[in-house]
């Protein structure tokens, strides 16, 4: 045989050759790499059948708090409560006269009726109430046998456990609720509290217009006599000034100094050209003349000069100097020349006459421009003392009327009682309690008993971590359930009753070939799960035939020996050589239950002291059956089994059909791991509902890293109060009592 041992699990090359030839020489044992468990997933059925378990439990539970609160319930003191309706009007306005009158509707109604919640349940509001009906004893007085007599306490709020507020969604109701066993005083309670919260939102809203007015009235008094102050202020201002308006004064000024500026700036114009045409005329150059305002006559007396000139150059053309045409000619370009002369000075003259005029005059509108702007600023400058003047006293007027208004509107607003509320609906008394209600009490308790003893079984069933059932075995495990053998109480009593049906009978031997024919349909019942389990191991794979099969454990105290002390006898009845090898060589039991001598056995044979056929023994009335006890016990089993074990093994298995190898317990000891390695198959034995299910997962693992072929477990003492994957045991007790009591056929019908 090739043996394989990789170095690392995850490397390529081992995972290749681990499986090439995994299948060949372990064709029963999953590979290293199937050894996780999937996710694991509860059925629904497994719920179901947790409830059905625990069914008269949950239901005495379920009964017993549905009766405690049907009793408490009917022990209760009834309390009734009534409702009185409160309406909250947002759109009339808080009062009727001045600007409360004109208020807009705000759109705050979760923050105003919050404010009317929190308002009523104030202590201004439900002290008046709590006194007059005494509601502080009336609620503490179901407290007295507890916590004794309570002492009302003036200074602290009062807040009543009773009453309660509720705003219904999307209106402006307030619906204010009050329980007491009284009936009269629940609807008395509610009305006074709704008629006090109203009396306090007036009282309120009263004495703020109290306190504003008489803070307005102070106010008043102090604007009356700063009005008196700027009035006066105002008037001999005026009389200072001995004009009646100012401002009409001062827009006269400026009106006059506008028109002043005006011809000033013309005077300065005038003077400007006259200057120039005055300094041009005194050059003495002819042209300047003609831009004077007399230049018509010059330009007269230029065009007779110019034509006296030229009959002067005629003549002279004509006649001599002493012609009297030519003197006549000349004389006349004197003359004329003369006239020009003269009228050029004249000209200058009069531009500088001119020129001096508009000087003068561009001074004297000067002058009076200067001091028509100093008249109009000294009074512009008083004009504005006076604006202010005028605008205080006005403004304190004003404010004074305005606050004198506003002191009458308060005064009508706050005698009104238009606080927007009113009451929709008094309080009426309750026509039967709101407090027990029995029956939604006993409903509610009904359900949540029914729920929390759900879930207390439930989670009982979580917590519990031991092998129950097959599908359990198989989710949380990656392994199978190849039998299961049922609970037979009271196990000596009903042996011994099997025993006696035969006469020979002599010890537990004899009660297992009596199994099939009891008349107890329990221990029948355990006979055919046994050959049950037998089947299930050997007929399981048709490629590999299970010549050698170890039964091992967990821990001790599993009925490991005794499964298989009665799989080998029920194999041997079959006709099939068996072998039975007791390898406990710590706690031998199987010589006992067929009441062989113990003394010499497996120890023996793997000392060398002799040959193991020679320690066979075969027990009375089992022809196919030998029994290879234990021998002498030994506390260094693990320094005797060794490679002798897998040659005996290997030996017998080529003798018999089938060798069972009974071992001890894998956690704790070393010889069941040599063992598991030397066998065909290991069957690995638990108690249902008593043995940890994470040391039977540890054991699995630990026998598929060895490579043992795991054929699957075999769990003990199963009953159907542990899962519901054992319900057809009940089928057996009923299909045997059933043909007991059929009349008896002749044999092939």
């Amino acid at each position: 045989m090739q043996h394989i041992t990789p170095a690392r699990p995850d490397h390529p090359q081992t995972l290749t050759a681990v499986r090439e030839h995994a299948p060949t020489y372990y064709p029963l044992a999953p590979a290293w790499w199937d050894m996780n468990p999937g996710e694991p997933s509860v059925p629904l059925a497994h719920y179901l059948f947790i409830l059905r378990r625990h069914l008269f439990k949950m239901l005495a539970f379920v009964i017993a708090c549905t009766l405690a609160t049907l009793i408490v319930s009917y022990r209760l003191t009834p309390i009734y409560e009534s409702t009185a309706t409160v309406d909250i009007d947002r759109s009339s306005p808080s009062g009727i006269v001045g600007q409360e009158a004109l208020q807009p509707f705000l759109n705050d109604a979760d923050q105003f009726l919050a404010t009317q919640v929190d308002l009523i349940e104030s202590d201004s509001v439900l002290r008046p109430v709590a006194l007059k009906y005494r509601l502080f004893e009336r609620e503490e007085s179901l407290l007295d046998s507890v916590f004794g007599k309570p002492v009302f306490d003036p200074t602290t709020p009062v807040r009543l456990r009773n009453l309660e507020i509720k705003r219904p969604p999307n209106t402006y109701l307030l619906k204010i609720s009050y329980r007491s066993p009284d009936r009269q005083l629940a609807a008395d309670a509610a009305n006074a509290i709704a008629r006090s919260y109203l009396e306090h939102t007036y009282k309120i809203r009263y004495q703020a217009a109290v306190g504003l007015s008489t803070f307005m009235e102070r106010q008043l008094e102090e604007l009356r006599a700063k009005m008196e102050r700027s009035g006066n202020a105002l008037a001999s201002f005026e009389r200072e000034l001995n004009i009646i308006n100012p401002e009409e004064k001062t827009t006269l000024l400026s009106a006059r100094l506008l028109e002043l500026n005006t011809e000033f700036t013309k005077a300065q114009s005038d003077r400007v050209e006259k200057e120039a045409s005055f300094r041009a005329l005194s050059s003495g150059a002819l042209q300047a003349a003609h831009t004077s305002s007399q230049r018509e006559a010059l330009v007269k007396l230029t065009e007779d000069y110019n034509q006296a000139s030229q009959k002067l150059a005629e003549v002279k053309l004509h006649y001599g100097p002493n012609h009297p045409e030519f003197q006549l000619a000349a004389a006349r370009v004197e003359e004329v020349k003369q006239l020009l002369d003269a009228t050029s000075r004249n000209i200058v003259q009069r531009g500088e006459i001119e020129f001096h005029t508009a000087l003068d005059r561009e001074q004297m509108l000067a002058r009076e421009f200067t001091k028509s702007k100093a008249e109009f600023d000294s009074l512009n400058a008083r004009s504005f003392e006076y604006q202010n003047l005028k605008r205080e006293a006005e403004g304190d007027k004003r404010l004074y009327e305005e606050l004198l208004r506003r002191i009458k509107e308060s005064t009508i607003n706050a005698s009104i009682h238009n606080n927007g509320a009113r009451i929709a609906d008094p309080a009426l008394p309750g026509p039967k309690p709101v407090f027990p209600r029995k029956g939604i009490n006993t409903l509610v308790a009904f359900i949540l008993s029914a729920f929390l003893a759900a879930g207390a079984a439930i989670a009982a069933d979580h917590l519990d971590n031991t092998v129950r059932d097959p599908e359990q075995v198989s989710r949380t495990m990656n392994t199978q359930v190849v039998g299961t053998l049922p609970m037979v109480k009271s196990w000596k009593g009903r042996l011994a009753a099997a025993a006696a049906a035969d006469p020979k009978s002599n010890g537990d031997h004899r009660a297992a070939l009596a199994l099939n024919g009891s008349s107890d349909s329990s221990v029948s019942s355990y006979g055919e799960a046994i050959r049950t389990l037998r089947n299930s191991i050997l007929l399981a794979d048709f490629d590999r035939r299970v010549r050698s099969l170890l039964i091992t454990s967990a821990s001790p105290g599993e009925g490991k020996s005794t499964t298989a002390f009665y799989l080998a006898i029920a194999h041997s009845q079959q006709n099939s050589r068996t072998l039975l090898i007791d390898g406990d060589l710590r706690r031998p039991s199987v010589h006992r239950r067929f009441n062989l001598p113990g003394n010499i056995g497996l120890s023996c044979a793997l000392a060398g002291e002799l040959h193991w056929k020679q320690a066979l023994v075969k027990p009375e009335g089992l022809p196919n059956l030998d029994v290879l006890p234990a021998g002498p016990p030994s506390h260094r089993a693990a320094d005797v089994i060794g490679r002798g074990l897998v040659q005996l093994i290997d030996e017998a298995a080529r003798e018999y059909d089938l060798v069972i190898l009974d071992a001890p317990p894998l956690l704790g000891f070393a010889e069941p791991l040599q063992m598991a390695t030397a066998v065909d198959g290991v069957v690995v034995v638990t108690r249902a509902g008593q043995t940890n299910r994470k040391a039977v997962n540890s054991v699995i693992i630990t026998l598929r890293r060895l490579r043992a072929n795991v054929v699957g477990l075999a769990l003990n003492e199963v009953h159907k109060q542990i899962s519901d994957s054992y319900y057809y045991y009940g089928y057996y007790r009923k299909y045997y009592h059933g043909n007991s009591r059929e009349p008896s056929r002749p044999e092939g019908t």
